[in-house]
């Protein structure tokens, strides 16, 4: 069938990109980003995520945020928030220059705790913060310092005062979302769960998936172009 001759296209492709030529082949190009056949190789099996593979999923995401009938997207890149917490507002001030953060209805925030991904979301319609963590620990401190982040933020950038005390906080539970089974997963979990939240979609994925979601990826990715 068409459907089997396209699916064993991007299967050899996908191969490919695994397994022939340097690991410093440039595949992709795009979101001020350069990712190399070293990069794409973090999405083989149990293979762990890096910056820049996060970096340019997120941007893919947001680049299809543009289109009629998604939620606007904006996504921070993978060092902000060690770099908030580490400083404060003032040390963050000029990631958003040019932008109102405000102006849109969803904002992702991966985060990478030294050996781990999670991944936070604002979604500024329903005033909630919630932390996706699938190994299920809580960040209820992390959704804190975003909160004073954005207060900060509104203030400098809109002159609006936020009032903390109509937000919610939450630290999504382990029978909420799926959580990963191996030491491996967490960044294919965080792009997903940033996926299904930016189309307003359910999470209903599971651990099972994580082979065939690492694969669908590095097409995406060479392609930039979400499937």
């Amino acid at each position: 069938s068409p459907w089997n001759a396209l699916f064993q296209a991007m299967e050899s492709e996908i191969s490919a990109a695994f397994d022939s030529g340097e690991p410093e082949d440039i595949l992709s190009r795009a979101f001020k980003l350069t990712v190399t056949r070293e990069d794409i190789c973090t999405l083989q099996p149990l293979g762990w995520l890096n910056d820049r593979i996060m970096n340019f999923y997120m941007g893919l995401l947001v680049e299809r945020s543009k289109k009629e009938g998604y939620p606007a997207v904006y996504a921070f890149n993978t060092f902000f928030y060690s770099k908030l917490s580490s400083t404060s507002h003032k040390g963050v001030k000029k990631w958003t220059k040019g932008v109102d953060i405000f102006e849109h209805d969803v904002i992702l925030v991966p985060i990478h705790l030294r050996i781990h991904w999670t991944l936070l979301v604002v979604d500024l319609r329903e005033k909630t913060i919630k932390y996706f963590d699938s190994l299920g620990q809580k960040g209820d401190h992390i959704c804190k310092t975003v909160l004073k982040y954005l207060e900060e933020e509104s203030k400098e950038k809109r002159n609006i005062e936020l009032t903390a005390s109509e937000w919610i906080l939450h630290s999504m539970g382990t029978e909420e979302i799926p959580q990963q089974n191996n030491g491996s997963d967490c960044g294919v979990f965080v792009c997903k769960f940033a996926d299904f939240i930016s189309r307003d979609k359910p999470i209903i994925f599971t651990p099972e998936h994580m082979p065939y979601f690492r694969r669908k990826m590095v097409w995406e990715i060479i392609h930039q172009q979400l499937l």
